[in-house]
């Protein structure tokens, strides 16, 4: 051919741009770890694509309901990574082992059997988580979090920076660190205003207030809820929850739990009822089969687009809020205080401190010191 004189590598080159270790990934039989797979490209036929897939992280801690350890999010920085360097992956899951959790957040026991009096681990912990959101930012390819339940402080904000979220209508929302010694500062306070009405951001973030999938599809933080209880064969929505109705006395109730005797009695049905997560497996299929059918750099150049509101709210403050981490991990503070409360509540019977008794001592001057420290905590059951 007439350009043969200029020198090319072979057409079946192909250089390996990965940055990712393998040595962070596990196994689901050997919890806690993250969990990387990939999985083919399924077509509406439910027939599996040749050479096409999907990559999926699994944050695989069930009997901690997939908190994530130190180790963890080394194996989730690393899998978003790999993913993303990957030609092969059409798009990127980010689930939880089993159906109870998506995740809640950072291992309570690490951060205050470990953390908790040293800063400066803090901030470098702080550092690798990230990691993952960088990973998201960079990728030209959607992520999605498949929300399989519970999605409460750390991991609500570690499926915020994701593209797209599909849940369970079982899974609940929300953040908890005002409450226990943190602050939504790893995603929650950076996502929500540019996604939501400052007010719903304000009060979402710091009320400590779980809400529903359906509450948080009303307000348009997820794409989708999908029914995982099965009652004589036939999928059903989750009983606990307002679904048959937008308005009721003027208010909107669409999303919102049921009170009382009724909420007591769904509660109840839930404990007895099989789940069965086929529709979220389907949803999130459905997804990728979507995006398998678009120019990839068309796809990747609009994610980069749509990316910048939550990318630019988040790193206008990410390297401070690591220096913060760590001085609030200081001995006798409230990390110390709140997570040390938390992973002793087994001892104690409670897991939060006399936050009366707290705020009542700081406003009389004494210093945050042992003293305080002893007579806020929780003590051991005789």
């Amino acid at each position: 051919m007439a350009l043969d004189w200029i020198p090319r590598a072979a057409k079946d080159a192909v250089f390996d741009h990965q940055v990712a270790s393998n040595e962070f990934f596990g196994t689901m039989d050997k919890p806690p770890c993250t969990v990387y797979e990939k999985k083919p490209v399924i077509d509406p036929d439910g027939n599996p694509v040749e050479g096409l897939y999907s990559a999926w992280i699994t944050l695989n801690n069930p009997e901690g309901y997939n908190s994530y350890t130190l180790e963890m999010i080394k194996g989730a920085a690393a899998g978003f990574n790999k993913a993303a360097h990957d030609k092969s992956v059409v798009a990127v899951v980010l689930t939880g082992a089993g159906d109870r959790a998506f995740c809640t957040g950072g291992n309570v026991a690490e951060y205050a059997e470990y953390y908790a009096r040293r800063p400066f681990d803090f901030q470098q912990y702080l550092v690798v988580y990230w990691r993952i959101m960088e990973a998201v930012w960079t990728a030209p390819k959607p992520f999605i979090r498949r929300a399989n339940g519970l999605s409460i402080g750390g991991g609500e904000e570690i499926g915020g920076c994701c593209d797209l979220t599909v849940a369970s209508d079982l899974a609940t929302f929300g953040q908890v660190g005002p409450l226990h010694g943190s602050s939504p500062m790893g995603g929650a306070c950076q996502f929500k205003p540019v996604s939501w009405t400052m007010e719903d951001a304000m009060w979402n973030c710091t009320s400590c207030e779980q809400w529903s999938a359906y509450k948080m599809f009303r307000k348009n933080y997820i794409h989708k809820v999908v029914p995982v209880l099965k009652q004589d064969g036939k999928f059903i929505r989750n009983p606990e929850v307002i679904t048959d109705k937008w308005i009721e006395d003027g208010e909107i109730v669409y999303g919102e739990f049921k009170t009382g005797e009724e909420r007591k009695k769904a509660r109840e049905l839930v404990k007895t009822l099989p789940r069965d997560l086929s529709l979220l497996d389907k949803a999130v299929n459905d997804i990728i089969w979507t995006y398998t059918n678009l120019y990839p750099g068309c796809l990747g150049m609009s994610f980069s687009l749509l990316r910048t509101a939550k990318r630019s709210n988040f790193d206008q403050h990410r390297c401070e809020l690591s220096y913060w981490m760590g001085l609030n991990a200081m001995p006798f503070g409230e990390v110390d205080m709140g997570m040390s409360s938390f992973a002793t509540r087994k001892i104690t019977g409670s897991d939060v401190i006399d936050m009366i008794k707290y705020r009542r001592m700081i406003a009389e001057g004494h210093p945050v010191d042992e003293e305080l420290f002893e007579a806020v905590m929780p003590k051991p059951k005789e």
